[in-house]
């Protein structure tokens, strides 16, 4: 099979996000911070530099505690050891509040793509920032009556390249059987696991992260069925040398984060020849959904290709209004092109990005197709099958 035909193609027919209630305004935090920081002046301005610096406004929590003043908060600087969240504590909060949030996202992406719960044949729950049995999966085949025969896929663990990856695997799923249909769920509660650290790595940790959900329904590309992204063929690969760069490890208060600052570089280095050989000799896309890791992310594939204010802009709003929600984030920037495109009459290529430990790069060409054409004759718009 040499060409995207219709019957073999996958596509994104629906999207739902979800935020939790507490919101917080990035001034506030730096404010805070920077009162908890009063006896480490080196910490407190570089802390402030990296707050005003790192491209996020507001954040939204599940930890009503983050909002208290200074010394009442359990996760800033210099909090007294015994007050310090445990890591079963943090596990916790994650369960209570992780189901109720991957519901609402999921119910939003049935409704959107106007699937029933009865067509579902395959679920995969997402998230790297909590864990618990019977799991996530479990809970929302209860709650949304799904069957008890659904395939059931979690993917823990893999960070924030794993929201697109799981779209990746999806599209096997449907290219390999056009009678499925796949619910994604990704739930992650970043800042569950702020730390109550002076440490640079822990501090910038804390400046962009935030709380969310999203989900979509994948499915086959058929006449008279609706379609948002249509999926080509994509890829994941693991760069070379930077496993160190990125590690998420398991500490007694939390998740422990590493982030280097060589990533951008790094990825401005080795990117280009993965997109090449994913693409071949296809022009680069219009449309570029970027997963917004950290404004030195979005800034390294802006130079790489040379792409316009417009085109990075949607990965930068949501940096800006929501901060990274690891795997939950390329959903919600895939919504925000969505809202934009929707508005045009042809059909738009694009192309989907995320990174996580490996280093590793999840990169999925795809076409967007807006309402105006949805129900009309399915078109080859130029991907390939491998």
């Amino acid at each position: 099979m040499n060409q995207l035909d219709e019957t073999f193609a996958a596509s994104i027919m629906g999207i739902g996000t979800a935020l939790p209630v507490h919101r917080i305004d990035q001034k506030d935090v730096s404010a805070r911070l920077a009162q908890a920081l009063e006896h480490e002046p080196d910490s407190r301005r570089w802390a402030k530099r990296i707050f005003n610096q790192c491209g996020v406004e507001t954040r939204y929590t599940c930890e009503p505690n983050l909002l208290e003043p200074v010394d009442s908060c359990r996760y800033l600087p210099f909090t007294q050891t015994e007050n310090v969240p445990t890591t079963a504590e943090r596990m916790a909060k994650y369960k209570e509040a992780a189901v109720p949030l991957g519901m609402k996202a999921a119910c939003q992406a049935l409704e959107d793509a106007e699937v029933s719960t009865s067509e579902i044949t395959h679920l995969c729950t997402v998230s790297c920032t909590g864990q618990f049995l019977p799991g996530l999966d479990v809970r929302l085949i209860q709650q949304l009556e799904l069957s008890p025969r659904v395939n059931r896929i979690p993917l823990v663990f893999q960070g924030c390249a794993a929201g697109l990856k799981a779209i990746q695997l999806a599209n096997s799923i449907i290219t390999s059987d056009k009678s499925a249909k796949v619910l994604i769920v990704c739930v992650e509660l970043c800042t569950l696991h702020f730390q109550p650290s002076a440490k640079r790595d822990d501090l910038f940790a804390a400046s962009f992260f935030g709380d969310g959900a999203s989900a979509c329904v994948v499915g086959p590309s058929r006449t008279g069925r609706k379609e948002l992204f249509r999926l080509g063929s994509g890829q994941s690969v693991l760069l070379p040398d930077c496993a160190e760069e990125m590690i998420w490890e398991v500490g007694n208060t939390g998740f422990d984060l590493y982030l280097s600052p060589q990533i951008p570089k790094l990825l401005g280095l080795h990117l280009g020849p993965e997109v090449a050989r994913m693409l071949g000799s296809r022009d680069l896309p219009e449309i570029w959904a970027i997963h917004p890791g950290g404004r030195g992310i979005v800034d390294a594939v802006q130079k790489l290709y040379q792409l316009s204010d417009e085109q990075v802009a949607y990965s930068r709003d949501i940096l800006r209004d929501y901060g990274n929600l690891s795997s939950v984030t390329i959903l919600f920037v895939l919504q925000a092109i969505r809202d934009d495109y929707d508005k045009r009459e042809e059909a738009s290529s694009g192309i989907a990005l995320a990174f996580g430990p490996g280093l590793t790069a999840e990169l999925l060409p795809f076409t967007y197709v807006p309402s105006s054409v949805e129900m009309r004759e399915p078109v080859n718009y130029g991907f390939q099958r491998n």
